[in-house]
């Protein structure tokens, strides 16, 4: 039997022309991390900090991050079964897949069969 994780994966698309791109909760909670732009928030308005150097390189530094992790993780799932078990079994759990693609297949439909 494999083990279940508790953990929610967190993924906002943002579509841009004909790629995807993704971006992981994970960003978010590295920018909050840094001092330097919470100094920032709370100092200036919020088109100022958008337009803020230190969050672009922030964001950027946060981005390589995720790519590095993604594809260390993407590795990991294709070499183990043991590891997609584990992705098959958060989908089908937390992240709640079989419920969703079941309200986006007939939206009417609540009940469990």
């Amino acid at each position: 039997m494999s083990q279940k994780s508790s953990c929610a994966i967190a993924v906002v698309g943002i579509d841009i022309g004909k790629n995807s791109f993704h971006v992981v909760g994970q960003d978010r909670r590295e920018l909050m991390e840094s001092d330097v732009l919470a100094e920032q928030a709370t100092n200036n308005s919020n088109e100022q900090f958008a337009n803020s150097p230190d969050l672009a390189n922030a964001l950027l530094d946060a981005i390589m991050d995720a790519y590095a992790a993604h594809t260390t993780m993407s590795k990991q799932a294709l070499d183990s079964n043991k590891v997609r078990e584990g992705l098959k079994d958060i989908l089908l759990g937390p992240a709640q897949l079989y419920e969703a693609l079941r309200a986006k297949a007939s939206p009417n439909r609540n009940a469990p069969p």
